[in-house]
């Protein structure tokens, strides 16, 4: 069947079918709200960033407040394209302060400390900043120390790789993953048993480098296995079954409930906890993926749950409105917060507009209205030109956005372009609260 989709459409659907930037417009209103709250955005990622830029359109008067210390601005859904060798390192990264706004003051600054019962914000440097809302958007670390014989210095040699530790390190998996390719032989694609950053980048890196292999014709050299963290190969059990099901038609192995403990780059052998004990396996590819965890300044604030995720510490927070359960003046927003999805770029943009909401409502002194159902959107890359987009909810439903012109489990071409070509268009126009 063939159709047409014009720039504004494969825009929204890149994002995964959120609404674009004149949708969004006509939602918020059109006069400036007079305030002069404190407001404090730890994080400038984003979430952060995007927030920022919404917030500065809608308050007149308000003080607001980055506090990060990045100098480069990430665009992470496109490292998975450079840890195959299709898109060089620099694709990923600018500068912090080229998305934000005017009116807003950057702290370039790690966030130190956390006192929600006397509303401030210490810094690295000793800043003292004090708030009437907070919006905690910090992202999350990857806890490579947690993998025994690991560091990220080993990435790109002795085949090992870790591409969600940065443009340098996805670039340097590449060029393992690549003498993979021509030489052969045992690969283990691993997944962390913790929450993670977009669950399905190990998987498309597992297809990315299968699919490499079979079109330079050595296919036949390699034996793929991929280490799922527990008995299935995605949150979403129908999407698990395609994985399944393709997995079965590339010769990919799954070995279910494998966490990887350990390496040993020397002797190139992995250790991995399962059900029945510990289990060593020899490789000559490893893809990395650590346990994520909040950042530190998180953990030791009060702020995250004490009931679950304890060993992770995401923020505490209702899941619908992302408003902290016991502080109601702050907000949790991205990767960090305490939510049973919602760990991606997609998501981010969705979130965004429900703590704008929930942050103006406080200021007017009324209820929020907008609400998050856990949309998540995860363009599944299956082969070099060709994806499936998946898009689901907290109870795991499949919420396309195009139904009938975008078949969520069929690797489609057009899904592809979404991902290599305009999902970054879509992604700046969100920074730019533009969408």
């Amino acid at each position: 069947m063939e159709f047409k989709l014009n720039r504004r459409q494969i825009l929204s659907l890149a994002a995964g079918g959120a609404a674009l930037a004149a949708t969004g417009a006509a939602k918020r209103a059109d006069a400036q709200i007079a305030t002069k709250a404190r407001i404090v955005i730890i994080g400038a990622g984003a979430g952060g960033t995007a927030l920022a830029n919404r917030l500065v359109s809608r308050l007149n008067g308000a003080e607001i407040t980055l506090i990060d210390p990045r100098v480069e601005h990430l665009y992470q859904p496109g490292l998975s394209l450079v840890a195959a060798g299709l898109k060089p390192a620099n694709y990923v990264v600018s500068k912090t302060t080229d998305w934000l706004p005017d009116g807003v003051t950057l702290i370039a600054e790690a966030a130190a400390a956390i006192d929600p019962e006397a509303k401030t914000v210490d810094t690295a440097g000793g800043q003292k900043v004090p708030y009437d809302f907070l919006v905690v958007a910090p992202g999350l670390v990857l806890d490579h120390d947690a993998i025994e014989g690991f560091s990220l210095d080993m990435v790109g040699q002795n085949g090992i790789g870790a591409l969600y530790a940065g443009p340098q390190y996805a670039a340097a998996t590449w060029k393992a993953a690549q003498a993979y390719t021509e030489t052969g032989g045992v690969g283990l694609f691993t997944r962390p048993a913790t929450e993670m950053k977009c669950a399905g980048a190990p998987l498309k890196h597992t297809f990315l480098i299968e699919d490499i292999a079979r079109t330079a014709g050595t296919r036949g050299k390699l034996d793929v296995h991929y280490m799922s963290n527990n008995d299935s190969l995605f949150g979403v059990p129908i999407v698990s079954e395609k994985v399944r099901m393709l997995f079965g038609d590339r010769g990919i192995t799954p070995e279910y409930s494998h966490v990887l403990r350990g390496l040993d780059a020397g002797a190139k052998t992995a250790t991995f906890d399962t059900p029945e004990g510990s289990v060593t396996m020899e490789y000559d590819y490893i893809h990395v993926i650590p346990p994520q965890r909040a950042p530190e300044v998180i953990r030791q604030s009060g702020l995250s749950w004490a009931d679950k995720w304890t060993d992770q510490g995401w923020v505490e927070c209702d899941m619908a409105t992302l408003r902290h359960l016991r502080y109601d003046t702050i907000w949790a927003l991205g990767d960090v917060a305490g939510v049973p999805k919602g760990k991606t770029a997609a998501s981010v943009k969705w979130q965004v507009p429900v703590v704008e909401e929930g942050l103006i409502s406080a200021i007017e002194g009324r209820e929020a209205t907008e609400t998050y159902n856990g949309y998540t959107s995860c363009p599944m890359i299956t082969r070099v030109g060709r994806a499936m987009l998946v898009e689901f909810d907290y109870n795991n439903n499949l919420t396309p956005s195009f139904p009938g012109i975008i078949a969520p489990l069929e690797e489609l071409w057009i899904s592809w372009l979404m991902k290599e070509v305009a999902l970054k268009a879509t992604y700046n126009a969100m920074l730019r609260g533009r969408a």
